[in-house]
C-alpha cells in the first residue's frame, strides 16, 4: 500500500521578486510553422554539440545550431512519412504530432534524436547520417516524454498514455523493460525521469497524480545483455517492473513534469508551483515511504498542464514558461529559491510548452504554442 506523503517542515517559498543576478534580452524568434511546438532540447550528450537543438511540432523534427550575435542556422529537417503498404508509397504523415524530443547516441557516438507522439511510434534518427535509424512499436497510446540515460546514452525512457513507462536501447531496437501493472500509473505518464548518478533508479509522474520511483536493479542483467542480443528484437524477453519503490501524493492535480535534483525531485502540476521534495523509501518495503516538500518555486499563471521544465548542465537554473508566454528562470539550488529573472516580451503572449537553456545557462528557448521559438540571451553587466 503507498503511503500517502505527509508535510514535515513547512516548505521555504521563494519570492517572486527577481535578483537581477542575470538579465536576459531576446535575440530572435523563428516562425517554424503553423502547428504548436512542443518540445525543444540542446544536445547536452556531446560536447560537440552543445550549441545544438532541436524542436517537434506537427510531423516535424527540427535541427538547428545556435551562433554568436542570437543567430540560428537550421541544420536539418525531418517529415515524419507512413509507409503505405498497398502501393508502396510514401506519403506525409498529416496524422503524427510530436510531443517529445531527446538526443541520444549510438554506441559508436553518432548522434541519435529519439522523438515520439501522439501516433506512440517512436522514430530513432540517426543525425549524422540523416536518415531514421529504427522505429519503436510497442506503447498501445501516445508517448508524452522521451528522456535519455546521461551516464548511458544509449537507453532512453518512454513515458505514454497507455499508462506505461518502457525502457528501449536505441542501438539495438530492444524494449528491455516495462514499467506497468499492479503497482504502476493509474492514468497517462506524462514525465519519466533518470536519476543523474543511480543508474538503477528513475521517477514517473502523471494524470493519477503521483509520482513514482522504480528500481533497475533487479533487472541490470537485461539492460546489459539487451547491447550484445543477436536475434530479432522481438524475442528479446522483455520484463514488465510492476512493483515501484515509493509512490507519493505530494500533488493534488495531474503531475507533468519530474526531474531529480541529485536524490531530491523537482515536480510540478498545474496549481502554479514547483516543488522540491526529498523522497524517503522504507527499505524491504515497496512503495512505502514518505517525503517532505522543502521548497517551493512560485509560477504564476502556470495552471494548464504540458509545460515542461529544463536546466543548464549543471543544474543550478531552471526556466519554465507558462500560458501567457512568460519565463521564470529560478536558481533551484539556493535556500531560500531565488528568482534570476522573469522574462517577457510584448509579443510573446502564446502558452510555452517548453523551454530549453543551453549548457551554462546563457542562452535560453522557448517553444510555443503558435509555432515560434525564441531565443533569449544572457546580457552581459559590468560590475
Amino acid at each position: 500500500m503507498a503511503a500517502r506523503v505527509p508535510l514535515g517542515c513547512e516548505p521555504v517559498v521563494g519570492s517572486l521578486t527577481p535578483s537581477r543576478k542575470k538579465e536576459y534580452r531576446v535575440t530572435n524568434r523563428l516562425q517554424e510553422g503553423k502547428r504548436p511546438l512542443y518540445g525543444v532540447v540542446f544536445n547536452f550528450i556531446d560536447s560537440r554539440y552543445f550549441n545544438v537543438f532541436a524542436t517537434v511540432g506537427g510531423n516535424r523534427v527540427t535541427v538547428y545550431q545556435c551562433l554568436e550575435g542570437g543567430v540560428i542556422a537550421v541544420l536539418q529537417s525531418y517529415i515524419d512519412e507512413d509507409v503505405r503498404s498497398c502501393k508502396h508509397t510514401v506519403v506525409p504523415s498529416k496524422d503524427e504530432s510530436f510531443y517529445t524530443v531527446s538526443w541520444a547516441c549510438n554506441i559508436d557516438g553518432s548522434p541519435f534524436l529519439v522523438a515520439g507522439g501522439i501516433n506512440g511510434v517512436i522514430r530513432v534518427i540517426d543525425a549524422g547520417k540523416e536518415k531514421i535509424h529504427k522505429s519503436f512499436v510497442g506503447h498501445g497510446d501516445s508517448v508524452n516524454e522521451i528522456r535519455t540515460q546521461p551516464l548511458k546514452p544509449s537507453l532512453v525512457l518512454s513515458a505514454s498514455k497507455d499508462e506505461s513507462v518502457r525502457l528501449w536501447n536505441v542501438h539495438t531496437g530492444i524494449c528491455i523493460l516495462v514499467f506497468a501493472g499492479a503497482g504502476g500509473h493509474r492514468n497517462e505518464v506524462l514525465s519519466v525521469d533518470f536519476h543523474p548518478t543511480d543508474i538503477y533508479r528513475i521517477a514517473s509522474c502523471g494524470m493519477d497524480n503521483t509520482v513514482k520511483i522504480w528500481s533497475m536493479k533487479e533487472f541490470w542483467t537485461y539492460v546489459e545483455k539487451s547491447f550484445t542480443w543477436t536475434d530479432l528484437p522481438s524475442k528479446f524477453p522483455t520484463k514488465y517492473v510492476q512493483f515501484p519503490l515509493l509512490i507519493a501524493s505530494v500533488h493534488n492535480n495531474y503531475v507533468d513534469c519530474n526531474r531529480w535534483l541529485g536524490d531530491f525531485i523537482l515536480s510540478k502540476s498545474v496549481d502554479n508551483e514547483i516543488l522540491l521534495w526529498e523522497p524517503k523509501m522504507k527499505e524491504q518495503s515497496a512503495g512505502e515511504g514518505t517525503g517532505d516538500v522543502l521548497q517551493k518555486y512560485p509560477v504564476p499563471e502556470c495552471d494548464i498542464w504540458f509545460i515542461k521544465l529544463s536546466f543548464d548542465y549543471h543544474y543550478k537554473t531552471a526556466a519554465i514558461g507558462n500560458r501567457e508566454g512568460k519565463i521564470f528562470v529560478w536558481e533551484v539550488q539556493t535556500s531560500p529559491p531565488t528568482l534570476i529573472a522573469k522574462l517577457s516580451h510584448v509579443q510573446s503572449k502564446q502558452p510555452i510548452r517548453q523551454t530549453a537553456m543551453s549548457f551554462d545557462g546563457s542562452t535560453i528557448l522557448s517553444c510555443c504554442e503558435d509555432g515560434t521559438i525564441w531565443r533569449w540571451d544572457v546580457v552581459a553587466t559590468t560590475s
